[in-house]
């Protein structure tokens, strides 16, 4: 029997594709303390929104639709998984017990080396995390983000040291993350990461323009055109080229 701990949870996604690898349930959890300037998920900064739910419940959700996530699994994403951490351990610790694949999409910044044991605890359940570097600069992070860049590093070198398989994503967003000064650090900074498997370069978008709409909020990067994707695919290749030079001993 799973544990009853409670969570709150914005909504659930039933058909997801590319927040782990094959067909997954995504459960976008409820807050976040980051207000990046390209969010496009506004509605999941509030700690007290969405709706609570048990890990019976979601599992029972997963179970109902299990057919459809052969090759799949679950993906906690938000918002911020990681303010609820507790509740996010009794999630995957229960999933795994069922052989449900388990992926973290996170921005790492609420990590905390003081309570390493218990983030250790998550490590030990979570298949796969798929980590949003938001910037390289730790300046340009913080007016990104409006947080500094330390507990985010901190998070990628405690994964890597606990042999958790990372997958670094990185949103390239024209005149704040698109320099190939910026896309080069980017790749200093995520070579030493042993248990790197993959890069996932994102180009920004303006999709969640309408929500700050309905939500009564100021878009914050009015003007700013979307990214195209053949920009995307060069400023991986530059990320890409700069770790190649790290490993070989070239940078």
């Amino acid at each position: 029997m799973a544990p009853c701990e409670k969570g709150r949870v914005h909504s659930i996604e039933s058909f997801g594709t590319v927040d782990g690898p094959g067909v997954r349930m995504v459960v976008f959890f409820q807050g976040c303390p980051m207000r990046c300037l390209y969010c496009h998920n506004p509605d999941t900064w509030s700690v007290d929104g969405g709706c609570e739910m048990t890990v019976d419940e979601i599992l029972s959700a997963y179970e109902r639709n299990k057919s459809f996530y052969r090759g799949g699994g679950l993906t906690a994403t938000g918002g911020e998984p990681l303010l609820q951490l507790p509740f996010l351990t009794a999630l995957f610790r229960a999933a795994r017990q069922k052989g449900i694949h388990t992926c973290l999409d996170t921005s790492g910044i609420v990590y905390r080396p003081d309570r390493r044991a218990e983030f250790d605890a998550l490590f030990a359940c979570t298949d796969l995390v798929l980590l949003d570097v938001k910037h390289a600069d730790p300046e340009g992070h913080k007016h990104l983000t409006g947080h500094g860049q330390a507990p985010v590093l901190a998070f990628a070198r405690a994964l890597s040291e606990a042999g958790v398989p990372l997958v670094v994503r990185h949103v390239v967003v024209p005149g704040l993350t698109d320099s190939e000064e910026e896309l080069r650090a980017l790749g200093r900074l995520i070579a030493p990461l042993r248990t790197l498997k993959g890069l996932e370069v994102l180009p920004y978008h303006t999709m969640g323009r309408a929500k700050y709409d309905a939500l009564g909020l100021a878009y914050p990067l009015e003007g700013v055109p979307p990214l195209e994707q053949t920009q995307a695919h060069r400023a991986r290749g530059i990320i890409l080229e700069e770790i190649r030079r790290v490993r070989t001993g070239e940078g």
